[in-house]
């Protein structure tokens, strides 16, 4: 009887319900998208919700709480991570009161039926030139936490935040890396934390920005995925056949060296421009193409680094759209997949927002958002809460 209400219990779990599914990780599979929006000219969240799963991109990232695109992922069965920005790092900080708060009003209320399966408090906060945040970042973190925890959300939403490069000293060869020595003292509690908690270590890594610090001496084949020479770690006596291995493998062993060897590395931004200003030539079409194109059959190839090769490679790419308003060089606005319009900006197997694909999602949505698996979600939600009752009493 135990193990029947066991296995009945685990298939209400499997199936594509977004309010039966609990029990599940923050990063279902490899592939990720960074869903940014810092343009007007792009399709509104309802669209960009056909245009997904008619990619069956599952795994999402949103800098905000932007309660549009929160209602727009309602019942779509799309898993999303959303971020805390900086600028209320210091308020979230301050008590947890309004910690608690935030998250009521940004989270919980639109749990369970949106998937919401974590949150970034911060976006490459330490490294970056506001010092002020550095002081903040980890009492935000736990104020969160313990919001979540009071709640009892802690075993649906993972607690996360993202780290540029800047963070580390050195990361040629991936054995030489460590973390910078004015960053070190806040990492580490950070870290330990994290390690409480159960949460990784995310990562922005860009190739495409480390060959344009140094093209003369950087083999944009090993930047791209193409075949290369490589490189050689004699340190750790291994080869590198791409750079993104080699970056993610250098966090490995900073993170080994602040003591914490388990952690996994997870990659939430990664990318290549397809335009870039003068002094930023290997910011084309061609190149973008290549570079997530092969990132693609990377990811799918389901496995992990030269380094740490248990921990399977799971990656967030940057970006969804254009996004024209984003301040900075050229190349910023220009990593999208996609053109404002749907249109693709080149072809890796994607489907475009008019393409048949996707139109034929249009019609669904209100069904994929009205019916669970096996009928109404009051069904299921009695089944399953029955089921766990009984379980609990064997």
């Amino acid at each position: 009887m135990r193990r029947s209400l066991q296995f009945l219990y685990l298939l209400l779990l499997w199936c594509d319900d977004p309010i039966v599914a609990w029990a599940t990780e923050a990063f279902i599979g490899t592939y990720g998208i960074n869903y940014g929006r810092l343009a007007d000219n792009i399709p509104s969240p309802d669209e960009v919700v056909i245009l997904l799963r008619a990619a069956k991109i599952r795994n999402v990232r949103i800098y905000d709480v932007d309660h549009t695109v929160l209602k727009a992922f309602s019942g779509t069965g799309l898993d999303l991570i959303v971020g805390l920005p900086n600028g209320n790092l210091k308020d979230v900080n301050a008590s947890e009161d309004n910690a608690l708060d935030w998250v009521k009003e940004n989270v919980q209320s639109f749990l369970p039926d949106t998937r919401i399966r974590g949150i970034a408090v911060g976006n490459e906060v330490l490294g970056g030139d506001d010092y002020e945040l550095w002081g903040v970042l980890l009492g935000a973190v736990k104020n969160v936490y313990s919001a979540i925890k009071t709640l009892k959300l802690d075993d649906v939403v993972q607690i996360t935040t993202a780290h540029s490069s800047a963070v580390f000293a050195n990361s040629y060869p991936p054995s030489s890396c460590k973390f910078n020595d004015n960053v070190d003292q806040y990492m580490k509690p950070l870290l330990a934390f994290f390690q409480e908690i159960g949460s990784p270590f995310c990562l922005n890594a860009y190739p495409f920005l480390a060959y344009l610090s140094d093209p003369a001496n950087i083999d944009i084949n090993y930047a791209l995925f193409q075949k290369t020479q490589g490189i050689d770690d004699q340190k750790n006596n291994l080869h590198y056949d791409n750079m993104l291995d080699a970056i993610i493998d250098a966090a490995y062993v900073a993170l080994e060296d602040a003591g914490f060897k388990k952690m996994e590395v997870i990659v939430t931004e990664t990318g290549w421009a397809s335009k870039g200003d003068s002094n930023q030539a290997a910011a084309t079409v061609d190149n973008a193409k290549t570079y997530n194109y092969n990132l693609r059959k990377r990811l799918a190839l389901r496995k992990g680094t030269p380094l740490r090769p248990k921990y399977v490679l799971k990656a967030y790419i940057f970006a969804l759209f254009n996004e024209y308003q984003k301040p900075g060089a050229t190349s910023e606005r220009n990593f999208g997949l996609y053109k404002p319009d749907g249109s693709l900006s080149y072809d890796i197997g994607f489907p475009a927002l008019n393409s048949s694909s996707a139109t034929s999602l249009h019609g669904s949505l209100k069904v994929i958002r009205d019916q669970a698996c096996f009928g109404s979600n009051v069904v299921v939600h009695v089944v399953s809460t029955v089921i766990l009752i009984l379980f609990s009493r064997f």
